[in-house]
């Protein structure tokens, strides 16, 4: 049994209100209520009302925002989702009886239904002259007054519910989420993609290089992961002949919490039969690109303090171009020594573990150039060590056809010509699991059924993988990515409870 919190918001006032309404016989949570406007609606329908109330009368309900008191006469802003509009109520309407119970029980963040007219004050604004009010939820929590300038940014990412409820930026940041998956969604559905849905529940965990959250099936008697991608599952799709699949998954890895990473996260996959790296390049420049131009209606759009360029054609630059452009070296003109000089100047992390010329070059470029890439910008041609699911490069040896979308120093998309020969497949699973075997946390496990699938042939295919996540980050200009999930992982604020459910893992059940 979970021990409850000692931090409920319960207000006792309110929940003493709630007992006293109760004894009056009057409902606080009824089931459901006859709202015939939004709020929206009102405004539209009466946009050139007078001050001369509405003939017809209208229903609307929603939540209390501001009440103020003047005698007799009581002012309120009631606000649904598609806005705020304000009530006007007089005791001389209403009746004694039912002003009293306003007065007396209603506040800020109950939810009420109203009846009225609708007229403009002579301040111009358009208002509800209240015939009748149903209390339809009577909150027992205390809404923030001031919740919009709280500083303590982990009660927002913690309560999302009351940053919601009282935070308009908040809720056109998630409709423009919202808005965004679904114009990935209509691209992908009008160019003849298909949309699937792959197991998150894996045996085996594969399609990128992360560390997993583990699970055991009881039943089964199995071991299971959530999945890290969805790559490997889509490709067998691609195996049984289907030439252009696409999923808006949602990913899972066990791996640091910062301003662009959470352990659960969204991201749309598309694999195409008969692609390579550089189709794939092209199709997420245009998806990405015009996505911005629905949202915003232009390609330039703002972000901390610079503005994004999204117009086509994008800079693209080979890893090795990138790291002499950006950071002066000439990979290929230094020796091996000469580049552990290099690294360890810069103050590189792990440089000590670089031992080719290759491996360097991915160093410097995630030490020293990544940061600077701000206009969007595809990187390709990466070393074959880094890139276990990629073809190998038709004409550089020791490399592979794979690119990423870097936008303000973050990676949006990964993308490759997908490796389709199974013997190779096997050799590069092969070095992933001895990586893993000697304490490698990221590397990835064989998956012989994988193996097996693309032994049965499958075609040239290009693949991409584009994070939702940071694309939202970007196209609502916020620098983290807990602004952009509903409800980001956060560390508890509590320790476990008296059941088991809550108790630390030992370390046999980590492994």
């Amino acid at each position: 049994m979970t021990t409850p919190p000692d931090n409920l918001a319960f207000d006792q006032t309110r929940l003493d209100k709630v007992r006293a309404l109760k004894e009056k016989g009057i409902s606080t949570f009824p089931s459901s209520y006859d709202r015939r406007d939004t709020v929206r609606d009102l405004k539209t329908r009466y946009a050139d009302i007078t001050h001369e109330r509405s003939a017809d009368q209208v229903s609307t309900a929603g939540r209390i925002y501001i009440v103020r008191k003047h005698g007799k006469t009581l002012f309120a802003d009631l606000g649904d989702e598609t806005g705020k509009i304000q009530l006007y109520i007089r005791k001389n309407d209403i009746g004694d009886e039912q002003f009293e119970l306003f007065s007396q029980f209603i506040e800020r963040g109950d939810i009420i239904g109203v009846t009225g007219h609708v007229f403009r004050t002579k301040l111009g604004e358009i208002t509800i002259w209240v015939d009748t009010f149903t209390l339809l939820c009577k909150a027992v929590c205390s809404l923030p007054e001031k919740f919009h300038g709280l500083t303590d940014v982990e009660k927002r990412y913690r309560q999302r519910y009351v940053d919601l409820i009282v935070n308009e930026e908040s809720r056109q940041i998630f409709r423009i989420r919202s808005r965004i998956i679904s114009l990935i969604r209509r691209y992908l559905d009008d160019h003849g993609f298909l949309e699937f849905e792959t197991p998150i529940l894996q045996p085996i965990y594969g399609g990128a290089n992360a560390r997993p959250f583990t699970s055991y099936h009881h039943f089964l008697d199995q071991k299971l992961f959530l999945r890290i991608a969805p790559e490997l599952y889509l490709k067998r799709l691609i195996v049984g002949g289907f030439e252009k699949v696409y999923e808006i998954a949602r990913n899972f890895r066990n791996e640091a919490v910062d301003t662009d990473h959470n352990p659960e996260f969204s991201m749309v996959e598309i694999y195409w039969a008969y692609q390579d790296f550089g189709d794939m390049m092209t199709l997420t420049e245009d998806i990405v690109s015009s996505i911005v131009f629905e949202v915003h209606g232009k390609f330039e759009i703002p972000f901390e303090n610079t503005i994004l360029n999204f117009e086509k054609p994008w800079k693209k630059l080979s890893m090795t171009d990138a790291v002499k452009e950006y950071a002066g070296i000439d990979i290929y003109g230094h020796t091996v020594e000469q580049l552990r000089d290099l690294a360890q100047q810069n103050k590189l992390d792990d440089w000590e573990k670089s031992k080719t010329q290759r491996e360097f070059l991915v160093q410097f470029f995630e030490g020293l150039v990544e940061e600077k890439l701000i206009q969007p910008t595809f990187i390709y041609d990466y070393p074959v060590e880094t890139s276990p699911l990629a073809k190998r490069h038709r004409t550089k040896e020791g490399f592979t056809e794979r690119f990423e979308l870097f936008i303000h120093g973050m990676e949006v998309g990964n993308g490759f010509s997908e490796l389709n020969d199974p013997v190779d497949q096997k050799a590069r699973f092969e070095e992933q699991d001895e990586k893993r075997r000697r304490g490698d946390l990221e590397a990835q496990m064989i998956d012989y059924d994988f193996i097996n699938a693309i032994g049965y042939g499958m075609p040239p295919t290009g693949g991409v993988g584009i994070g939702i996540d940071r694309l939202v980050m970007l196209l609502t200009n916020n620098i983290s990515i807990k602004e952009v999930i509903l409800f980001p992982q956060m560390k508890s604020l509590q320790g476990g409870g008296e059941g088991d459910e809550m108790k630390p893992a030992t370390d046999q059940e980590r492994e």
